[in-house]
């Protein structure tokens, strides 16, 4: 069954669909700086309107990168704390505005 709503997938191939923030915390804490750099949250629908992205820096940390065309939004951050960038993005995705099926 696809997402209902979005998806998340990871550079190794992890996919979930409608990702809680418990899981996005998992996929986050899954990466590493070799093999599994990202995570790619987005509608599961053809030419998304936006996404979000969690990327490891070689220096430490993550870069968060949001992005809605609709809203004319871009915005990269970078963060430590996996637990507060699942927050945010879960808080963040929840006001996308995504049509309820």
């Amino acid at each position: 069954m696809a997402a209902r709503y979005y998806c998340a997938d990871s550079e190794n191939g992890d996919h979930i669909d409608d990702p809680s923030e418990s899981a996005l915390f998992m996929l986050i804490d899954d990466l590493n700086d070799s093999d599994n750099t990202f995570v790619v949250v987005q509608p599961d629908q053809e030419d998304p309107s936006w996404f979000a992205s969690v990327a490891v820096l070689e220096e430490g940390g993550y870069e968060v990168v949001r992005r809605d065309s609709t809203r004319d939004e871009h915005e990269v951050t970078t963060d430590t704390s996996i637990n507060r960038i699942a927050t945010d993005l879960t808080v963040w995705m929840a006001a996308r505005g995504i049509s309820r099926l």
